[in-house]
């Protein structure tokens, strides 16, 4: 699309946690699985509460490990610089300094910090933060407040949407293991002990008051595993992988919420990017150009919070003049199953034979651990992978499906180009795999390491270009006094998401 000229998409996570202030894993690891399969990343140790509520008898567990883990960042925040600006790479992975500020009142917020600069600040109360970010802005010191988990009940740590001002904030975080505060009506419903989302607190509520915030999804994982697959990330439109330039995109609103997938999104509106807002016109072009991870069901556009058209790949009959060679095409490997609780080791080979391997995006999570343990696992930086010509390699590991509605697998994407005869073969756990093209398109095919309840792989079915790629132009009318938004929402056949920031048009 000629408006995203010159942008690409870079993927992240900015709200994850370890064992500074109150997690699992060590800061070492957590930028070692960060860099495995995000271009950036921000591990938000846990800050400051100012509202923290008295420690009686039903949350004194709670509080105690809360002020334990403040004190824990307080004494690391040195060390925690210092990890920061190691893995600081340009062009390859792009760490930012951050840390986690509670309040009930207020919702929870996290403050970043451009450079390697930068302080836990024991605000008492939002504004409080915010002189002392002005101050430090007056220092040289850039810094940037994103409120996260909006959707619960204000009071209860959601968002309080009179309070909120983009003079730090030009972007929400909607989407997170906490659940989606897209809408009241998202999927991924808030499940946490924290309570469900309430309808004042969603971020279409937030439009409808008139704010002016992008959208981005974040894990908020507690093991040392930011981008863990499933729990939420972030997509930006920037110039190059720089901090500058990462920073400068975010504060331009050129970003858009994610579950998992790395779906890459571009919607314009008379030409302007999302993030924009634009001056008045009654006559709004619509562009739309949609490349998901695998294949799509629907891009919704919606105005002023509405459904305004939701396009589908499958509204045209498929062209099957492209039987006989490929274009490129989206293979899922999935590996885990098994016993529920026992760790499985994976090994794999894979080739690509008579075709071409045109990309490989690895979907790993780490455990979903929250609370305090009374015994801390070996390793939590246990995935990792490469890429060569046509052959990947990779080691990762599975502990069978928490429940059978919450999925517990790994999992890599390959894009491939080829035909029908093309195969994808190697080896898992030292077991022979074998599987072609043309098999794929017509199915999953599923395999076992050994007999009945061992663990199992699944290579997807494949989607080619035509499923999983989608662009197409709107016109739309309006004669309103008011400002209106636009964002485009996307979902997935295998239960992805995204959601765009929105762009704006200024009222007559």
């Amino acid at each position: 699309m000629r408006s995203y000229e010159g942008l690409r998409a870079y993927f992240g996570d900015l709200h994850s946690h370890c064992a500074v202030g109150y997690g699992h894993g060590s800061l070492e690891e957590a930028f070692t699985n960060a860099r495995h399969q995000l271009d950036f990343a921000a591990v938000t140790v846990h800050g400051h509460w100012p509202d923290m509520p008295d420690a009686d008898e039903r949350l004194a567990d709670l509080v105690n490990y809360h002020q334990k883990g403040f004190r824990v960042t307080r004494e690391t925040w040195p060390r925690v610089r210092e990890i920061v600006e190691e893995n600081h790479h340009p062009g390859h992975f792009i760490p930012l300094l951050a840390f986690e500020w509670h309040s009930s009142r207020y919702g929870d917020h996290n403050v970043y910090f451009k450079g390697g600069r930068g302080e836990v600040l024991p605000a008492p109360d939002l504004e409080a933060l915010r002189r002392k970010l002005r101050s430090l802005g007056e220092k040289g010191v850039e810094a940037m407040l994103i409120p996260h988990h909006i959707g619960y009940k204000q009071g209860y740590r959601g968002i309080n949407w009179e309070t909120f001002t983009p003079e730090f904030s030009p972007v929400a975080e909607i989407m997170s293991m906490h659940g989606c505060a897209e809408s009241p009506d998202a999927p991924y419903p808030y499940l946490h002990t924290m309570g469900p989302r309430d309808g004042r607190s969603t971020y279409q509520h937030g439009l409808a008051q008139g704010h002016l915030v992008g959208a981005v999804g974040s894990t908020d994982h507690h093991s040392a595993h930011p981008g863990s697959h499933g729990h939420g990330r972030m997509g930006v439109w920037s110039e190059e992988l720089t901090r500058d330039a990462i920073w400068k995109a975010i504060q331009a609103r050129r970003t858009y919420a994610l579950t998992g997938d790395n779906i890459a999104v571009q919607f314009a509106i008379n030409g302007k990017r999302m993030g924009a807002v634009c001056p008045p016109a009654e006559e709004r072009r619509i562009a739309v150009s949609v490349e998901g991870g695998s294949t799509l069901d629907y891009v919704e556009v919606l105005h002023n919070n509405r459904i305004l058209k939701r396009v589908s790949p499958f509204d045209k009959p498929a062209d099957r003049g492209e039987d006989t060679f490929y274009g490129p095409i989206k293979i899922e490997l999935e590996m885990g199953w098994s016993e529920k609780g026992v760790d499985v080791d994976w090994e794999g080979e894979l080739e690509v034979a008579g075709g071409e391997l045109l990309g490989v995006e690895p979907r790993f999570k780490g455990r979903d651990v929250v609370a305090p343990r009374a015994e801390e696992d070996e390793d939590y930086a246990f995935s990792r992978w490469g890429w060569e010509r046509n052959a990947i390699w990779f080691q990762t590991r599975t502990w069978g499906n928490p429940t059978t509605a919450t999925r517990g697998t790994q999992a890599l994407s390959m894009t491939v180009q080829g035909a029908a005869s093309t195969q994808l073969k190697g080896t898992l756990n030292g077991t022979p795999v074998r599987v072609s093209l043309g098999e794929l398109l017509e199915g999953p095919r599923a395999g076992y390491l050994g007999g009945f309840l061992t663990p199992a792989y699944a290579f997807q079915r494949a989607a080619p270009r035509r499923e999983y790629a989608l662009d197409f132009d709107l016109e739309h009318r309006s004669e309103g006094e008011r400002r209106d938004w636009y964002y485009l929402r996307v979902r997935q056949r295998n239960g992805q998401w995204a959601w765009t920031s929105p762009i704006w048009v200024e009222g007559e």
